[in-house]
Formats: C-alpha cells, structure tokens, sequence
C-alpha cells in the first residue's frame, strides 16, 4: 500500500494533550496551524494566505518527547503520513479532517533556538520535563538586538567570569 508522507512547517494551536490507548501505547496530539506567505510585489510587502489546520499525532517514544519539548504557539517542522478523511458534525454538515502521524518533528530553528536534550532510558519524563524547563529558563534569559543579532546578555559568559 503506497502512503502520502508530508513535511509541513507551521505554528502549535493547541496544547499537547496525552493519551493512552488500550494497548498501554501512549499518544500525544495536538493542532498545527500552517499559513502560507507570499510577497506582494506590487505592496512591497508580505501578505497571509490561507491557513490550514492539521491534527498531529505522535505515538510512543515521540509522544513522550513531544509532550516533554513541545507547548502552544511554537514553530514546529512536523514529517509523517498524511491522512485525509471526511466526516459529518454534529449538524450534518460534511466536514474534512487532515491528520499527520508524525514519524519526525523539530522546532523550526528559522524563528528562534532550541536545546537539545538526548532522551536515555534512565531518566525519566518528571526528570526530563525539569531539564527542558531549565534550557528554556537559560535561553529566556539570553536577550539578542534583533537589528544586529548581537547577544546583549550571555548567561554563560558570567560563569565563565
């Protein structure tokens, strides 16, 4: 059976919400929110189009990671197998759903930095979560002039004091 696998670029709408299904398998799904843009040549300027919606899906280990690493709002790269499938709502109206099983993701490293933390066997999701808490605790602390790109204020030169 051939597969449509897809890379989409776009922002988290929804936080990360986990679920187990009754095989003891974990999953973790949430909204991504895709708008494309274009340059308006005419303007000078860049202008929105469409945005479209898809629901994410990541089972297992990803899932894990992703509900660790992954909140509201930020810009992910998601790589899986896309499925579209239709369905009446509760009105009747017939609706479509564009579902992504995420095979890969990442946070989009165009629009800001991310830390990479190697998920080992012994350490668990409460300690994991901490870690990741703390990255992004350094990296907040890190102030950049966005006409320059300058660092303003490195953490880690004052340890190195």
């Amino acid at each position: 059976m051939n597969e449509t696998v897809v890379t989409v670029a776009g922002n988290v709408a929804t936080d990360p919400k986990e679920k187990v299904v009754s095989n003891g398998a974990r999953v973790v799904s949430f909204r991504l929110a895709s708008t494309e843009r274009r340059f308006d040549k005419g303007l000078g300027e860049w202008r929105d189009g469409a945005t479209a919606f898809y629901t994410v899906s990541c089972w297992r280990t990803l899932a894990e990671n992703v509900k660790s690493s992954v909140t509201k709002g930020q810009p992910l790269v998601v790589h899986g197998r896309l499925r579209v499938s239709s369905y009446d709502d509760k009105e009747g109206v017939q609706r479509t759903s564009i579902d992504i099983e995420a095979r890969a993701l990442g946070h989009d490293l165009s629009w800001g930095t991310s830390t990479f933390l190697k998920a080992t066997n012994g350490v668990t999701s409460p300690e994991r979560q901490a870690m990741a808490a703390l990255a992004r605790e350094l990296d907040e602390e890190t102030a950049f002039d966005p006409a320059t790109g300058e660092v303003l204020d490195d953490p880690h030169e004052q340890d190195a004091a």
